[in-house]
């Protein structure tokens, strides 16, 4: 694997950064994920403007302009082999004596990229869906910024895991539904797609995005609005979105069968709509 780290292209293997880095003591940094098809990296614009926002969001400059992102980017996915991949992208304030407050003056940042191989939803999974668990979202408030520090989101999946389920439901102080705790979910109610709200309490996913436009261009009545749990547990299907696991049923929440307990109508429509999208606009 060929990754780029401060200014260099090298082998994985071969990369080091200080135990100083900011990263590495604080998890003081941020990140994107960006999905690569046919070797074209999929909405990279839209993905960039999301990582300028999480670093507007913590503070540190961008190191790069988009013109040398995209550069950049670009020798990556051409140094790796697989057709399709998926981008990890992780900035941190830098290396410095630990303290809590921003070095002074200001050090250049640790900027690392890297490459896997983009791997499909199996096809078991769209035959049968996956199961999830419900737990209480005790994440920070600023959930839009992809912050590198995902101890939270590491537990709460670790939660899914333990149960045997694929993702957990993240419940906020309230009763309603921000995401998975590495998706967003949408719920589906008499013909109707439901979405959360974009806010601080969830990340705005590009897939998310790709699918709100999917229901608005072929006539699929949609909804952006808070949604609740109790909603949720009566829903008629729920989806689960991400870049690298592209659109998902879950058919089952807490042990129980969500609507009718295998993949339906509004699943099956999404996910033909978003593989001719992948095929005629994501490779093209």
């Amino acid at each position: 694997m060929t990754i780029y780290l401060n200014g260099q292209f090298m082998l994985i293997a071969d990369a080091k950064i200080s135990v100083l880095d900011r990263g590495f003591m604080f998890g003081d940094g941020v990140y994107e994920v960006i999905p690569v098809y046919s070797r074209k990296a999929f909405r990279l614009s839209s993905h960039l403007q999301r990582l300028q926002h999480s670093l507007d969001g913590i503070r540190i400059p961008n190191p790069h302009s988009e013109a040398e992102w995209m550069a950049l980017i670009a020798q990556l996915i051409a140094a790796n082999q697989p057709e399709d991949q998926y981008l990890y992208l992780h900035i941190t304030r830098g290396v410095a004596l630990r303290d809590h407050a921003f070095p002074n003056p200001p050090v250049p940042p640790t900027v690392f990229m890297m490459s896997n191989a983009l791997i499909h939803p199996p096809a078991h999974l769209l035959e049968t869906g996956v199961a999830c668990v419900t737990a209480e979202d005790n994440r920070w408030l600023r959930c839009d910024l992809k912050a590198i520090s995902l101890l939270p989101n590491v537990l709460l999946r670790q939660a899914a895991v333990e149960a045997g389920c694929a993702e957990t439901l993240l419940v906020r102080e309230g009763g309603f539904i921000t995401e998975g705790a590495a998706s967003n979910i949408f719920m589906v109610k008499n013909g109707t797609l439901y979405a959360p709200p974009k806010d601080n309490l969830m990340l705005p996913g590009i897939t998310y995005d790709v699918i709100l436009e999917l229901a608005a261009t072929h006539g699929i009545p949609h909804e952006v609005r808070r949604i609740t749990l109790d909603e949720v547990r009566h829903a008629d299907e729920l989806l689960m979105t991400s870049s690298t696991r592209e659109v998902l049923p879950i058919t089952q929440l807490d042990g129980k069968p969500v609507g009718c307990g295998k993949p339906a109508a509004m699943f099956t429509q999404l996910y033909s709509l978003y593989q001719t999208f992948k095929q005629e606009v994501m490779r093209a």
